[in-house]
């Protein structure tokens, strides 16, 4: 990996800081039009075969690797302070634990992510993502509880016929906060500014996002169950996986758009 950068993050920036974030190309079209905040996350990541991942991610997407290795991640987080621009936080929209089930892809040299799936504790985020976004949300019995810098995470997938999927662990930081440095495995993982979704006919659509770098720090976590990427027929490999935590982070969306 590529030496770690120190960083002091400014955890009240807000999303005005986020949308002027340095990018790597110009996010659009139109304004911002949601903004959210990311609560006590974690990356939890696994490498895997490109051969492996293939059948599960569109073929207009490129599936991205680092040294010639793609990875899957699975991130439990809790979502807050989530509104539309011009409208104030809602009941059962503005909070609430999400976890997702994810890869790397680029499309029209603009590397993103690919969710496999996402769960969350909110009927009506779930419904309106799917609807929105074009994105597999699936309602979960979740419960976070944070204690100290410890995070207790529990999710349980209870979508009608959708599969079973589980999680339950706990986590917490284990080193100074940095920023990745440029061409690092840490920067492959996270440095994303887009998402990619398809419809059901199959076509793509991508929706950019915008923040400061992220907060890194290394991460220790027990996960006592996992079957998150079972659930997407996805095998994880038997081995101990790359971890990253991160407190709080500020991000604005904006509206999917067409790929093609």
């Amino acid at each position: 990996m590529a030496d770690r950068e120190p960083y002091t993050f400014m955890p009240d920036s807000g999303p005005s800081v986020a949308a002027r974030a340095p990018r790597p190309w110009l996010a659009g079209p139109g304004p911002w039009v949601m903004r959210m905040r990311w609560d006590h996350l974690l990356f939890a990541h696994w490498p895997v075969k490109v051969q492996a991942l293939r059948d599960l991610v569109p073929s207009g997407l490129e599936i991205d690797t680092y040294e010639g290795q793609a990875w899957v991640g699975i991130v439990p987080f809790r979502m807050s302070r989530t509104r539309g621009r011009f409208t104030p936080p809602l009941p059962g929209l503005s909070a609430f634990p999400e976890l997702n089930v994810r890869t790397y892809v680029t499309a029209q040299g603009k590397p993103g992510v690919w969710f496999f799936s996402l769960d969350a504790a909110s009927k009506l985020a779930v419904r309106g993502a799917r609807w929105g976004y074009h994105l597999p949300y699936f309602d979960a019995e979740m419960h976070v509880d944070v204690r100290g810098n410890e995070t207790r995470y529990r999710s349980q997938r209870t979508h009608h016929n959708a599969p079973t999927a589980e999680f339950v662990g706990k986590y917490r930081p284990a080193g100074e906060v940095f920023k990745a440095s440029a061409g690092s495995l840490e920067d492959f993982l996270t440095a994303r500014y887009c998402l990619y979704a398809a419809n059901q006919k199959l076509q793509l659509f991508r929706g950019d996002i915008s923040h400061v770098p992220w907060p890194l720090q290394a991460a220790q976590a027990e996960i006592e169950v996992n079957t998150m990427a079972r659930a997407t027929e996805i095998e994880l490999p038997d081995c101990k996986p790359l971890l990253h935590y991160a407190s709080v982070l500020d991000v604005v969306g904006w509206m999917i758009k067409r790929v093609g």
